[in-house]
């Protein structure tokens, strides 16, 4: 679905996925929680596949990922085919990861992304679109080594 941003973390992002929320809306999108809402520990590459999956499957345009340091989920979600996982610590790799790589799925560090600094990634790359050309190439490089 164009508008649908599914949003999964572990236990380490649960405070940062309650800030995201409202910035999804804000986008234009519907939210779609794929859990955990709770600090309760849980296993991040149960979460990140959960997310992969709704993208891959066309429930959601967008995911968004969080765990402790966003490694261990980013990983987990690029084991899905047609995902391509972007770990982003700031503004400009969040707008090249849609620009440039064509990501659809975002991952966060819950542990060490201030919520402030994680609606402006969150923002830019929901926002940012995909410029084709020669990074299409690129991108299907991409697709086709898995």
């Amino acid at each position: 679905m164009d508008n649908v941003v599914a949003i999964a973390n572990d236990h380490a992002g649960v405070a940062l996925k309650a800030a995201l929320a409202p910035v999804v809306a804000a986008c234009g999108f519907t939210l779609l929680n794929l859990g955990t809402d709770n600090t309760d520990s849980v296993d991040y590459p149960d979460y990140g596949r959960r997310a992969a999956d709704s993208v891959a499957q066309g429930k959601a345009r967008f995911a968004i990922i969080i765990c402790g340091s966003g490694i261990g989920i980013s990983i987990a979600a690029n084991k899905v085919k047609g995902i391509r996982c972007a770990l982003c610590n700031d503004v400009y790799s969040a707008k090249k990861a849609r620009e440039h790589n064509n990501a659809n799925v975002l991952c966060l560090a819950g542990r060490s992304t201030p919520a402030a600094l994680g609606k402006k990634i969150a923002e830019t790359f929901l926002n940012a679109r995909f410029e084709g050309g020669r990074h299409e190439r690129r991108v299907r490089k991409i697709e086709h080594a898995v």
